[in-house]
C-alpha cells in the first residue's frame, strides 16, 4: 500500500499554473531553465545579547515556533570593544527552510503575516540582489500566528531572504508575483 505524500498548496500551484505562465512569459526552451524557489533563510539579530545571553535562547525559541525547525545560534567572529562584543559571543539565530517547510512558510508569510503588519503598503519591488534573490526585513515577529503575544518578553525584528534559481531580477520578480507577493506599485 502506497503512502500519501503531503504536498504544500503553493508547490501544487507552482507545478500546475506558475510553471506554464513563466515558460510562456520568458520563452524557455528547457524545463530546467524555469526559475523556482531554492531556500528561505530567516535571521534574527539579537543586539541585546551583549548584556543578557538568555535573550538569544528566547529568540531561538520564538524562531523555532515560526519556522517549525530548530534554528542555529550565530556567534561573533571577532571582538569589537566599542559594542562590548567578545569573540564567539552568541549574537543571533538563523534557520534555513527548504522544500515543504519553505512552501508552508511562504504561504503563511504572504497570506497571514504580511496583511497583519500595521500601515502595510506593500513590499519594495527593488530589493533584489541582481542574481534573483529577494531580501526583506520585518520589524515585529509577532505578526506570525504561531507567536502568542501575551507570552513573549520582547519583540524582535527579523530578516527574510528568499533565494531562487532565477538568473535575473526580472525572472525572480515574475516568480514571486506569481506566488502573490504584495509588491507596491
Amino acid at each position: 500500500m502506497a503512502e500519501t505524500v503531503y504536498v504544500p498548496r503553493l508547490r501544487t500551484e507552482y507545478d500546475n499554473t506558475i510553471k506554464a505562465a513563466l515558460r510562456e512569459q520568458f520563452n524557455y526552451k528547457n524545463v530546467m531553465e524555469l526559475p523556482r524557489l531554492d531556500k528561505i533563510v530567516l535571521n534574527m539579530g539579537v543586539g541585546e545579547a551583549v548584556n543578557d545571553t538568555k535573550k538569544v535562547k528566547s529568540a531561538a525559541d520564538e524562531l523555532q515556533k515560526i519556522a517549525g525547525q530548530k534554528p542555529v545560534i550565530t556567534h561573533a567572529r571577532k571582538s569589537i570593544a566599542g559594542f562590548k562584543v567578545r569573540e564567539n559571543m552568541p549574537l543571533g539565530v538563523k534557520v534555513t527552510l527548504r522544500k515543504t517547510r519553505m512552501y508552508e512558510f511562504l504561504d503563511r508569510l504572504v497570506n497571514i503575516a504580511l496583511p497583519r503588519v500595521r500601515d502595510f503598503r506593500g513590499l519594495n519591488p527593488n530589493a533584489f540582489d541582481g542574481r534573483g534573490n529577494y531580501a526583506m526585513g520585518i520589524k515585529e515577529h509577532i505578526i506570525f500566528p504561531e507567536i502568542n503575544y501575551d507570552q513573549i518578553d520582547q519583540v524582535w525584528g527579523m530578516d527574510i531572504v528568499i533565494c531562487t534559481t532565477a538568473k535575473t531580477d526580472d525572472e525572480a520578480r515574475a516568480l514571486l508575483k506569481a506566488f502573490n507577493f504584495p509588491f507596491r506599485q
